[in-house]
């Protein structure tokens, strides 16, 4: 009973070490798709924009770390090679989404993101974002 405890416990630490490693990935997409630092338009500007989209971003990616590890396979091996796959599949995704509607609305999507009020495209994005991190997530379970 112990050893089994014990082996979850190991489990635990590497997969949220996994889970934290994407959602870093995934902080660093946000940072290369919008102008400036992404750090400082969120921590020093307080800019509810950049703020909304990497929110949405580290939720989703959450979401398809969740889902691949509850959906994990019996062997440990293989269930940390499925959420590390689809972890880097959804942030892909995740990317392709922006970059799509950025090429849909008129202007540049990372523009709209810095500005310092609140806007619509923002919240836009940030749902395209969380969306696609559902389809990811439906494709695993």
């Amino acid at each position: 009973m112990l050893e089994d405890l014990l082996e979850g416990a190991g489990r635990s630490i590497v997969f949220g070490l996994v889970g934290i490693g994407l959602m870093a990935v995934g902080y660093l997409l946000i940072d290369v798709l919008t102008p400036g630092k992404l750090r400082d338009l969120i921590f020093v500007e307080r800019n509810p924009n950049a703020s909304l989209l990497l929110a949405a971003n580290q939720l989703g990616i959450s979401a398809i770390v969740f889902t691949a590890i509850f959906t994990s396979y019996d062997s440990f091996g293989q269930g940390l090679a499925s959420t590390v796959l689809f972890g880097l599949i959804g942030i892909v995704i995740m990317g392709a989404a922006f970059l799509v509607l950025d090429w849909m609305t008129p202007g540049k999507l990372g523009d709209v993101i810095c500005t310092p009020e609140r806007h619509g495209g923002a919240l836009v994005s940030a749902a395209s974002h969380f969306g696609a991190a559902l389809i990811v997530c439906a494709c695993i379970a």
